[in-house]
């Protein structure tokens, strides 16, 4: 007999009097009543078909489970309507991905492209995971504005479309997510019910109906101005980005738009462009003693300026902004600084007050609050990004996730400067424009990606 499942009273409203709109173009990969075309790749959870739906049941004890279409698709639209009944459940929709039989003792791996589902607190419904290889691609945290767009106890239209190396998402006909990435572009599609940690959590539903693609050569709607893409093409930009005003400071070839902090050319030494990429050489730890900070050629005021870098083991560095130069100081420039360090070699990590010198935080005033998962090792790129909005507020960024914000001249920023370091400069951090500057520290460290974007007064 088939097992009878508790579905909400306005999931059977919505299943009865909202369905989506047959078009001719559009190919069904779910019939509505049996599990053809479709298999279970691994754990343990159950899926079902019940009155044209496929619904997903955790129990205990399993990994993450994945049912499975038995075709691979490559350009295509894909949508569908999902409901989850608690937020204790997280769920996904594979796209391009794949299996490895011989992964976990023989047990097998889903990996690959996942459009989150995540009705918890966290509120990341419609970022993009890369399941059992980098994770975090674009936490949803990239765009707040689309947060509260998925409904507990609700059906919700998810799109995902794929052309070439760029997907989008949308939850409830909302932009959700933009990765441009080269590592996949055809595989399977996969619906997830999430391992659960705790007995009592089995026996949660994921509910998905109305499950079909398209082919497509190109996207079938516009992303409004605004919404940031992880690009993962090194010293690319998209048309979307150029479209909305953002441009490289670093084109990947050579030193255009940068020069010595204190000099009227880019060092003669002390940095390299090499292979897509710029790095201050190492010169035994001593701060700008090699060839010294560089900083850009034009200032800047408001802007959104996102960066990758490469740490080596022990390695300190910084991008510092709203650089006047006016000092005259020795050693390294003096600006608000986003922290680039290796927390665990490096001995500044442990200076400071409450870890403000550690990485991604703002250099001895403000301490990064960052999770362990969202730290890349040593060696590996990191993406950093720093937001300065028309109003004075600031968001410093690590691998997609926000790690502090502060307002720049506030009351509570002055207090802070005046325990620091910086209390010795006048109006500290409070320049109405400056450069943007690559510190030398003495140690080897590399960028690339170096990307951004001026807002204008109405942007927050």
């Amino acid at each position: 007999m088939m097992k009878r499942f508790f579905i909400p009273f306005c999931l059977f409203y919505l299943f009865s009097n909202n369905p989506l709109r047959a078009q001719t173009s559009w190919t069904k990969i779910f019939d509505g009543k049996s599990l053809d075309g479709w298999k279970q790749l691994t754990g343990k959870a159950q899926f079902n078909v019940y009155q044209g739906m496929i619904v997903g049941t955790t129990v205990p004890g399993s990994p993450n489970s994945f049912l499975c279409t038995t075709a691979e698709y490559s350009d295509f639209a894909l949508e569908m309507e999902v409901a989850i009944d608690d937020t204790t459940v997280n769920s996904g929709v594979q796209f391009r991905s794949h299996f490895d039989p011989s992964a976990n003792k023989g047990e097998g791996k889903v990996y690959g492209y996942q459009c989150e589902l995540d009705p918890s607190a966290r509120r990341w419904t419609g970022g993009i995971y890369d399941e059992g290889r980098r994770e975090w691609l674009y936490p949803l945290s990239l765009n707040p504005k689309a947060q509260a767009t998925f409904k507990l106890k609700e059906f919700n239209h998810v799109l995902i479309e794929s052309v070439g190396n760029e997907t989008r998402t949308w939850i409830n006909g909302i932009p959700a997510a933009y990765v441009v990435d080269m590592l996949d572009y055809q595989g399977f599609i996969g619906l997830q019910v999430h391992a659960v940690s705790r007995p009592e959590m089995a026996g949660q539903h994921v509910f998905f109906r109305n499950i079909r693609i398209k082919t497509i050569t190109k996207f079938t709607q516009e992303f409004p101005e605004g919404i940031y893409v992880a690009n993962y093409i090194p010293n690319q930009l998209t048309d979307y980005e150029l479209k909305y005003g953002w441009k490289l400071l670093f084109n990947g070839d050579n030193s255009q738009g940068w020069r010595g902090a204190y000099q009227d050319s880019f060092p003669s030494k002390g940095w390299q462009i090499q292979d897509g990429t710029i790095t201050v050489l190492g010169s035994e730890g001593n701060e700008s003693a090699n060839g010294g900070d560089i900083v850009t050629l034009d200032k800047y005021k408001a802007f959104d300026l996102s960066f990758d870098f490469k740490l080596t083991p022990g390695a300190n560095s910084g991008v510092k902004y709203f650089v006047t130069l006016k000092e005259h100081n020795q050693g390294s420039a003096i600006g608000l600084e986003y922290q680039i360090l290796d927390d665990k070699l490096h001995p500044d990590a442990k200076l400071g007050r409450d870890g403000d010198r550690t990485l991604a935080s703002l250099y001895d005033l403000i301490p990064a609050v960052k999770p362990e998962r969202f730290i890349r090792a040593i060696g590996q790129w990191n993406t950093g990004r720093i937001i300065v909005y028309p109003d004075n507020h600031v968001e410093h960024y690590l691998n997609g996730v926000k790690v502090l914000e502060y307002e720049r001249g506030s009351e509570a920023f002055r207090a802070l400067v005046a325990l620091s370091k910086y209390k010795i400069w006048p109006n500290f951090g409070e320049a109405p424009e400056g450069h943007i500057l690559l510190q030398d520290h003495g140690n080897e460290v590399s960028f690339r990606s170096i990307k951004i974007k001026v807002l204008s007064k109405n942007e927050k």
